[in-house]
């Protein structure tokens, strides 16, 4: 998993409330067995102005130019500013990966979905709580600017913006510690390979038969 300290990003704002995982990517997308390319599918209903399904080639597609990804000014971004209950429906984690394959690193919004907050720290994408206050001056100030960059430092726990602007955000200390590192659940349980290889080697002395039943 890709570590996160520092991030300078692109912002995009995505003025909406309670965007579900189906608008993150549809179901019609779900059939992949892959684990890579949903990126070009991200919230695809709103992209593009007829349905895409698997394999479709999207370059063909007729663009939705008043979708925020699809203006010039948001090109490239890599934080996306959200509204409250960020994430809702179903727990599909395609939604992250699609997000993360766009291009995305983090998400500031005042409120998420349990599952897909929970789902974010596993897939290298930091979802920041800030209030609903901050959240609307941060969307008036995105407006006033051509470009508006926000850097985040995970390791200080602030957001800073062109004007210098430092903006706190709590973050639990152990998924900050596998951010940081880019630890997934896998790399956590790599990390007591030797103690799973002293047990596997204990338990199949003692019952040696078991090798012929996994074999």
């Amino acid at each position: 998993m890709q570590k996160f300290t520092i991030h300078k990003g692109l912002v995009a704002p995505m003025d909406r409330e309670n965007v579900d995982t189906d608008l993150i990517i549809p179901k019609q997308f779900l059939k992949s067995i892959k684990r890579t390319g949903f990126g070009e599918n991200l919230f695809d209903e709103l992209r593009y102005l007829n349905q895409g399904s698997v394999g479709m080639k999207n370059s063909n597609r007729p663009l939705n130019p008043d979708f925020v990804l699809n203006q010039k000014k948001y090109q490239g971004s890599s934080i996306l500013l959200a509204r409250r209950n960020f994430g809702c429906g179903s727990s599909r984690e395609h939604a992250l990966w699609a997000l993360t394959q766009y291009g995305f690193r983090a998400i500031i919004a005042p409120s998420y979905a349990d599952i897909f907050f929970n789902n974010s720290f596993k897939n290298g994408l930091l979802p920041i709580y800030i209030s609903e206050k901050i959240v609307d001056q941060l969307f008036k100030d995105v407006e006033k600017f051509l470009t508006y960059y926000l850097e985040i430092n995970l390791e200080k726990q602030i957001i800073i913006t062109p004007d210098n602007w430092k903006i706190a955000f709590d973050i639990d200390a152990f998924r900050k510690d596998c951010l940081i590192n880019g630890f997934d659940d896998i790399d956590l349980t790599l990390k007591h390979s030797s103690k799973i290889n002293s047990f596997e080697f204990q338990h199949f002395h003692r019952y040696p038969w078991l090798k012929d039943e996994l074999s």
